[in-house]
């Protein structure tokens, strides 16, 4: 193994500390990170947008900074690369949410996380692909390219955040940001071996966050260990005024329950078993690993109870009545008019604003979000409100209540991520229904605001990474880092390492011998 295929492949929380110790500089990590994107991205196509030239400069304007100041008062991960899901405005950087609509938009901003994320000198290395507006399983409503999945290139890598999960997990990057809405850091987690984590509602600022459905998107860290995770949730997270759903609350002690899992000892912590996230429909390799999990939480000293949650088999159904609705009144901005893509009506048809707005949102949208807009205008038209959108509310509370229940019993909640390991390209594209189950064992989380994580199981027996999701109560996602971290510890003394040390990398190996440049 090179110099440079062994440091990317190293967790970031190993990256920083080298960084302070004086071993490694930050303009040598960035650079080790783009020859892998060089290198990676034929057969991965994990970025819209590579930003090397910007990355490099924040690379080496913290080198000098730290240098001159040292390293005092800096969050741990300070000068480690991180990418970026083009859900998240930045300033300088083209952002189209992977959609047409969008393409070339350069913002004038940057979002709260990029805000905090530059502060901590932490560069940025480009922006990752998605599902058009993140809306999708499996980041081939991309309108530009589908990302395809590390360990299986003829896979996908899930959705909608498939190219910060497959960027995290081919070592283009050893931190990224998604949004996830419905699953989309969780599910592509599990199906690439990544960590995902979305945090509390409101936990982390959303402002800057191009809106999907507001009441239920949220900005998470993609990552390869539990305590890289926890470390991002610190920087990015806490109050920010200027998001209205924003908690006024300090981040809790993430990367300190973290650590404190490693030590294996999950004494007097009692792990409720989702009775209702399981069984039919769950592929047989998914479901092994899971009880093996289970067991091995068990065997760390954990209680293990069963709870139920008899509401959550309609979360799915309430969630796409809801997110919808959400989507068809967030993406009417998206007209022509403002800013995006303007297309005018053809020849002999009246230039009107009414047929230039329906020319631009029929050339800018893809399929998938047509779908949605029609579903969510329907949901909402008058006489059919109070029968669906209103009713779907209605089991939205009745999930919360379970949620609310089940934590009486249970200091945390477990589940598999996904029902199913990674799927090929093509093999849903044609059944929307088929698609939109791979979220229904993620959906509950987001319907209740509640904190959860999906963290590699290991390996189905078709030899595709299985993801274990944990759920924790609202504003406590300490409580999950705890379990999450020592499960992972196990796990890696079982694999003799990290499971991405199964992953074969056929694109490190033209990587050049020795140090980085």
């Amino acid at each position: 193994m090179s110099a440079q295929e062994e440091l990317v492949k190293q967790s970031a929380s190993d990256m920083a500390a080298q960084l302070r110790s004086g071993q490694v500089s930050s303009r040598e990590l960035v650079q080790a990170h783009l020859d892998v994107i060089e290198a990676a991205e034929p057969s991965i196509d994990a970025f819209l947008q590579v930003s090397a030239d910007q990355a490099l400069e924040q690379a080496d304007a913290f080198d000098q900074r730290l240098a001159h100041d040292g390293a005092e008062g800096l969050p741990e991960l300070a000068g480690v690369p991180i990418a970026i899901k083009d859900m998240i405005v930045t300033k300088g950087i083209p952002t189209t949410a992977a959609s047409k609509i969008l393409e070339g938009w350069v913002p004038p901003y940057d979002a709260t996380v990029i805000k905090k994320l530059k502060a901590a000198g932490m560069p940025i290395l480009g922006k990752t692909n998605l599902d058009e507006f993140a809306q999708g399983s499996s980041t081939e409503h991309s309108a530009f390219k589908p990302t395809h999945n590390p360990w299986d290139t003829e896979r996908v890598p899930g959705g909608s955040g498939g190219g910060s999960a497959s960027a995290v997990g081919a070592f283009e990057a050893p931190l990224a940001l998604g949004t996830d809405t419905g699953g989309s850091i969780r599910q592509p987690g599990s199906l690439t071996g990544t960590v995902g984590v979305k945090p509390t509602y409101g936990g982390v600022s959303r402002f800057g966050a191009i809106a999907m459905a507001s009441s239920l998107d949220q900005i998470g860290p993609v990552s390869r260990t539990v305590l890289d995770a926890a470390l991002l949730q610190e920087v990015i997270g806490g109050y920010d005024r200027r998001d209205s759903t924003s908690i006024p609350k300090p981040v809790p002690p993430l990367a300190q329950a973290a650590r404190q899992g490693q030590n294996r000892d999950l004494k007097g912590l009692k792990v409720g078993l989702v009775k209702e996230l399981g069984g039919e429909g769950y592929q047989p390799g998914v479901e092994a690993r899971f009880n093996e999990a289970v067991s091995l939480l068990e065997s760390m000293g954990a209680e293990v109870v069963q709870v139920s949650c008899p509401h959550f088999p309609y979360a799915l159904a309430a969630y796409y009545i809801i997110m919808p609705s959400e989507v068809s009144s967030n993406l009417a901005r998206y007209d022509g008019m403002r800013y995006g893509l303007r297309v005018m009506p053809p020849e002999g048809v009246p230039q009107t604003a009414a047929n230039m707005m329906a020319a631009t949102r029929e050339a800018g949208f893809g399929d998938e979000v047509k779908r949605r807009i029609i579903l969510g205008i329907y949901a909402l038209s008058a006489g059919y409100y109070d029968a669906w959108y209103g009713s779907a509310q209605k089991v939205r509370t009745l999930v919360i209540r379970d949620f609310e229940k089940a934590f009486e019993q249970a200091d945390v909640l477990v589940s598999p991520t996904s029902p199913t390991t990674a799927f090929r390209f093509g093999e849903k594209m044609d059944d929307p229904l088929a698609m939109y189950l791979n979220d229904v064992a993620t959906i509950p989380a987001n319907l209740a605001g509640t904190p959860a994580m999906s963290i590699p199981a290991g390996l189905s027996d078709d030899g595709l990474p299985v993801g274990f999701q944990f759920f924790a109560p609202q504003m406590r996602d300490e409580i999950m880092y705890r379990p999450a971290a020592a499960l992972e510890a196990v796990l890696e003394e079982q694999w003799g390492g990290p499971i991405s040390k199964k992953l074969s990398t056929p694109w490190l190996d033209g990587l050049a011998q020795g140090s980085t440049k």
